[in-house]
Formats: structure tokens, C-alpha cells, sequence
């Protein structure tokens, strides 16, 4: 069984599954690895410290997979902002067909870049009304983030069983469901809700090919659906990251009345969560995971998973659904 959406169609893939664009974690092992497997992998632009870095990587995936894959790019507020529209230009410079885009309405600017060169664009939000006001604006499709996602979930806590069908109700072009899917059942039950295709980061962050030290993908799979703390909510820029002792310190100092974002700036300085990713040191900072940590049991190959996921996805369909309104229809005759 092939399942056969609008976003395998868009995007010419042969699985309706999609690795979310994720710092550091997005480099060409991993998004090769997606895309030799049949989904849609993501490079992630600004991991790379330059917009010619960035070339070299899109370059270094070419020669890993002959499938198509993307980039993604995000906007958000910074003290130090890099050159969007050079990160921008190096991808369309490369040639790309597709990217995901995520982040403040700043990112507009990147958009039109992108169209007057007929790249796809994949928008992440977080809310349905931002989803509409995306697609009036002319993305090609949504990407809608539930509040079990890892990094950061919006201010309105809709979960993705309330947040995916509420989107296809009133979005019109192709929709994809992201935050806490990381198997069969997640899928089955995201294209039920109204999706075209699923979106999955801390799945793919527990896999061989992922770039992050094995003690941080040990943890995914130690931890479970509560291994996690919401952060920077005082700051209405909450961000979902694994729980640790780190995170945990985090929350306490957030906690207090007349704390600031200076009193937890150390313990969240990207520099330090590199540290994390790279050296496998977790008590050095912060590490984004979602709730799907509770579906994570094992860290195997990009291409396994997703052939697992797929036959798991099949069986549901194929044999579980169908016995189950057999049964009914037996009985009411």
C-alpha cells in the first residue's frame, strides 16, 4: 500500500513523511538519509554558519542522495541577526525546489524571494489563524505544530488532536501535522484528523544517522511522554526542551517573581546546547525534545524507522480498521 497525498504529489516523494528542519540536528547525513528512504529530509540553513557554508552543504547532500530534499529557514527575534536574504539567495543560487519556512511575519521578505523563483514553500505555525493569514499570503503549504512539539509550540496550548482537524477544517492547501508523531500510529491517525503528511524531528533526532552525541539519544529513549519542560513562558516565547537538571534549573529561576531573562541566559546560550549535541555533556545546557520521547524505544537506522512506520501505518489501515467495522456491521446484521 502506497499512501498517496497532495504533499507526496508536491513534493514527489514516495512517503508522506517529512523531517522538520532542526538546529544542528539538519545537516546532510541526516537529510539524505529521509530522502533515500522515501520522505522529504531537511537541511537546516543557518546550522551552517554562512550562506556559502550552507552552499557547501546543499552540495555535500547532493552527492549523498539523488531525492529530493529541502531547507529550512526560521526568523526569529535575535540580538545578532544573520543575513536572511543571503541565506535566502545561496538557496536559490543552489538550485532548491522547496524549503520550510518558520518564525516571525519578518519572514514574508524571504518568501517573496522564494516564489519569483517557483521554490515550494512549507510554512510551520502554531495556530490556525496564523496558517490562514500564511496561505492568503500565498504559501504552498502549512505545517501545523502542535503543542507536544519540541522547540517552540506558540502561546495557545492546542494539542495536535484538536489543533490538526481544527487546521483542515479551514485551511485549503495541503497541510502537514507536526508535534509528537513518531510512528504508524501517529500517522494513520494525523491523516485521519485531515493532514497530507507528517512532520517528525525528535523521532529522526533518535536515529544512527543523526548528528547528536549517542548519551543525548539515550536520553530521548530513557525518557518518557513527561520528559520534558516548557521554558521562556514568562517571556511569551515558550520553547518545549528536554527535561534535565539544566532545564530543570531553568524552570526554578523562571519561577521567581523579579526574574529576568539575564538570570537564565547562561544556562540557555546556544553555544552550550552545541555542547550538548556535540559532546553528549547534559548538564552543559539545553536540548530540544517533544512529547513523543514517550514513543521512542530504540535508535535505529533513518531507513528501518521509516519502513517500520510505513508497514505499521499499512497493518492499521489494511487489517485493524477494517476488522473493526466488520465486526460492527456483522453484528447489526
Amino acid at each position: 500500500m502506497a499512501f498517496k497525498t497532495r504533499i507526496t504529489d508536491m513534493l514527489g516523494i514516495e512517503h508522506p513523511i517529512v523531517q522538520g528542519g532542526m538546529q544542528q540536528v539538519g545537516r546532510a547525513p541526516l537529510a539524505a538519509a529521509v530522502s533515500n528512504a522515501g520522505g522529504f529530509g531537511i537541511l537546516t540553513g543557518l546550522t551552517q554558519p554562512t550562506p556559502a557554508a550552507l552552499s557547501e552543504e546543499i552540495e555535500r547532500c547532493r552527492a549523498m542522495t539523488s531525492k529530493p530534499f529541502g531547507v529550512n529557514m526560521t526568523v526569529f527575534p535575535t540580538i545578532n541577526a544573520p543575513d536572511y536574504k543571503a541565506y535566502a539567495q545561496a538557496i536559490i543560487d543552489a538550485g532548491i525546489e522547496a524549503v520550510e519556512t518558520a518564525g516571525t511575519p519578518a519572514v514574508a521578505e524571504l518568501w517573496e524571494m522564494f516564489r519569483a523563483h517557483g521554490i515550494r514553500i512549507l510554512h510551520k505555525c502554531t495556530s490556525v489563524r496564523h496558517a490562514l493569514s500564511a496561505e492568503r499570503k500565498g504559501v504552498d503549504a502549512i505545517s501545523i505544530d502542535g503543542f507536544e512539539c519540541a522547540g517552540h509550540p506558540g502561546e495557545d496550548d492546542i494539542p495536535g488532536l484538536i489543533l490538526i482537524p481544527a487546521a483542515a477544517d479551514k485551511v485549503k492547501i495541503p497541510l502537514i501535522a507536526s508535534g509528537g508523531i513518531a510512528d504508524g500510529r501517529g500517522m494513520v491517525a494525523a491523516l485521519a484528523l485531515g493532514a497530507d503528511g507528517v512532520n517528525m524531528g525528535t523521532r529522526f533526532c533518535a536515529t544512527e544517522e543523526a548528528p547528536i552525541h549517542p548519551r543525548v539519544k539515550q536520553a530521548y529513549v530513557d525518557n518518557d511522554e513527561r520528559g520534558t519542560n516548557l521554558i521562556f513562558r514568562k517571556f511569551h516565547n515558550t520553547a518545549r526542551v528536554g527535561k534535565s537538571a539544566v532545564s530543570d534549573e531553568v524552570v526554578r529561576i523562571s519561577a521567581q517573581p523579579e526574574s529576568t531573562f539575564a538570570d537564565i541566559q547562561h544556562l540557555v546560550a546556544g553555544a552550550k546546547g552545541q555542547i550538548v549535541i556535540e559532546q553528549g555533556d547534559l548538564d552543559a545546557g539545553i536540548y530540544w525534545a517533544s512529547m513523543a520521547q514517550g514513543l521512542i524505544h530504540d535508535i535505529p537506522t533513518v531507513a528501518a524507522l521509516i519502513e517500520r512506520m510505513v508497514a505499521e501505518a499499512e497493518a492499521i489501515v489494511a487489517q485493524r480498521l477494517p476488522a473493526m467495522v466488520g465486526e460492527r456491521a456483522a453484528r447489526a446484521a
